[in-house]
């Protein structure tokens, strides 16, 4: 990192607020294509965990489903400072380890699936009706946990993710195309992110 960097890291360090313990990042397929994405991405995840985060997710929305063994294969590949779960659009099991990656994996169809799962558990008897409360949806997602800090580049737009997970996440949008994303752009997330005063709804 260069000094303006560096700088704005010991900022982020030394800050009375807290920092994010888990971010998501939201790209595209198309972010993936341009030249360096992919190193952009290890440096992204690097930055994360040496900046206290203990999970992070990233959703890459796909349009095009032909791609998803590309991009797996891509992204399974990479340096990852923790291990990775990758999931795709039509996996269901739990993604449950530091670094989450999610292609193509919608959120409707994320929670669609869970309501499914739900109403064939109380067929089976496994699961009382009266039961089924937030924490039951929760333990029938792919993505368990709920970001802190959900950062979107290029455009205020989020695509169908963590429909149900990012009811509360800090929502940081930057119009920074991810191909010319930086360490300073995501330390002035993080920046704004201990700015904010969180009411989870209230």
């Amino acid at each position: 990192m260069g000094l303006y960097d560096r700088y704005q890291s010991w900022r982020v360090r030394h800050a009375d607020a807290a920092v994010p313990d888990h971010v998501a990042l939201v790209i595209t397929e198309r972010d993936l294509l341009e030249a360096g994405a992919y190193d952009t991405l290890e440096r992204f995840l690097a930055l994360a965990v040496e900046h206290g985060a203990s999970r992070v997710t990233v959703s890459v929305s796909v349009l095009d489903r032909a791609v998803v063994p590309t991009l797996e294969r891509e992204l399974t590949a990479i340096d990852s400072p923790r291990e990775i779960a990758l999931r795709g659009p039509d996996d269901t099991e739990r993604a449950d380890a530091p670094v989450q990656v999610s292609i193509g994996l919608g959120g409707k169809h994320e929670f669609a699936e869970a309501v499914r799962a739900i109403a064939e558990d109380v067929e089976r008897g496994a699961l009382d009706p009266d039961e089924v409360d937030e924490a039951a949806v929760e333990d029938h997602l792919v993505f368990p946990t709920d970001p802190d800090l959900l950062i979107k580049t290029g455009a205020e737009r989020l695509s169908d993710f963590m429909i149900w997970q990012s009811v509360y996440s800090e929502l940081y949008f930057t119009d920074v195309n991810w191909r010319d994303f930086r360490a300073r752009d995501y330390l002035r997330a993080i920046r704004e992110y201990q700015d904010r005063q969180r009411r989870f709804g209230r």
